[in-house]
């Protein structure tokens, strides 16, 4: 792999083919891996890079607490190091939240949505009770009864599997970006957008995707029956032939 150097991070990155740059952002807990089959594909025609985001694969964590614009400057000045100039973007879930900033932001070749996260959820009732419930459990046994212990045994099984399996500087990193809602952007983005999406999803449900299509200038949605929020591993000939047609491969 090569390593490229943002202020005191090392992001590492696969690169293959020649052309047009393409970029690759995967998903929260994953790694450039997960775009081996689309990497081989586009290589075909384009010069593709696929990214381990600071924090996962083999980059290291970022050595404080990023949020999605920490990342996009990070983006930016590897765009402005490795492959000045126009680019493509992929971005699957967190990855997608990446490209969504970047490419309001800058022109962009064409742009893939794949279960993007981006659009902070509207919350029913019960999550909110759930929230403040853990806020106050929280403060009453680390403020008031001074019982880490306590507090790990009550926060067991709480929160997403991506938050559980996180280490204590990528939580925080979680749950910073998790709040962030990008809705605003998405009338900016100029490049033809290809939102490719699971209607099983619920990280990042289908209605996100629509929402998005009717925002984004140029949008078109491929909704697929049964999949959900890894749509472009589950059905990945299917995800792969739409690739095909959108790039002109």
């Amino acid at each position: 792999m090569m390593v490229y150097r943002y202020e005191d991070a090392d992001v590492h990155y696969e690169t293959s083919g020649s052309g047009p740059a393409v970029i690759l952002l995967h998903g929260w807990g994953c790694s450039h891996a997960y775009f081996a089959p689309l990497m081989e594909l586009l290589s075909e025609k384009y010069t593709v890079y696929a990214l381990d985001l600071p924090g996962f694969g083999d980059s290291p964590e970022p050595s404080t607490v990023w949020g999605v614009e920490d990342y996009v400057r990070m983006l930016e000045g590897f765009v402005d190091a490795v492959c000045p100039g126009t680019v493509s973007l992929v971005g699957h879930s967190f990855g997608g939240r990446m490209a969504i900033l970047y490419a309001s932001r800058h022109p962009v070749g064409r742009l893939v949505l794949t279960d993007a996260a981006g659009l902070k959820p509207k919350r029913p009732l019960k999550y909110y009770i759930k929230v403040y419930s853990y806020k106050t459990a929280r403060f009453f046994l680390l403020k008031v009864l001074r019982r880490q212990d306590l507090f790990e045994r009550y926060r067991t099984g709480r929160g997403s599997s991506d938050y559980q399996n996180a280490s204590p500087k990528m939580k925080s990193i979680l749950s910073k970006v998790v709040n962030e809602d990008f809705r605003s952007r998405l009338p900016y983005i100029q490049a033809p957008t290809l939102l490719f999406w699971g209607e099983q999803d619920t990280a990042t449900p289908l209605s996100d995707a629509k929402e998005m299509e009717k925002r984004i200038p140029d949008a078109g949605l491929v909704s697929v029956p049964g999949a959900g929020h890894f749509a472009f591993v589950e059905y990945q000939p299917l995800f792969l032939n739409v690739m095909k047609s959108f790039f002109n491969l």
